[in-house]
């Protein structure tokens, strides 16, 4: 299982593993799949009308609030709505736009794509197909499309 490898993560980008798919990405059964055979989660969430979805532009599925409050995921607020929502429930949640690096509720450093700041709570995001830094000490986990590649790395 991969959740168990030492305390670097690979975390599945919207379930991807394997690069994107963008029919299946952000859906539920998607989701679970990478979660299953144990990778963390990075989910995009959207609130609408006091309701969280899961999707990355517009509102698609009811999100799964049993599955976002379990551990390994990390759920990616889309807007302010979703934000408020996800600040009263028991998750792993964030908030960025553009910006190099943002704080999630549990005080780890997410990464803008290529902001490769380096210490043992840093989350890189590589969506370029392995375009980072060769040296993955000193990071907590990187989250991508393309785990399968990693986990070779790794």
């Amino acid at each position: 299982m991969v959740r168990s490898m030492g305390e670097f993560k690979l975390i599945a980008h919207r379930g991807n593993i394997a690069g994107p798919n963008p029919d299946n990405e952000n859906k539920i059964d998607y989701l679970k799949n990478s979660y299953n055979i144990g990778y963390d989660i990075e989910v995009d969430l959207i609130g609408h009308r006091g309701i969280l979805y899961f999707g990355h532009d517009e509102p698609d599925e009811v999100a799964d609030t049993n599955f976002i409050q379990q551990p390994g995921i990390w759920c990616h607020a889309k807007n302010l709505q979703a934000l408020e929502l996800l600040t009263k429930m028991r998750v792993h949640y964030f908030w960025h736009q553009k910006d190099d690096i943002t704080i999630t509720s549990r005080q780890y450093f997410w990464c803008y794509p290529g902001q490769w700041y380096r210490n043992n709570r840093s989350i890189w995001l590589d969506f370029e197909n392995h375009k980072y830094p060769k040296d993955l000490s000193g990071i907590y986990g990187i989250c991508s499309d393309h785990l399968t590649i990693y986990k070779n790395h790794i």
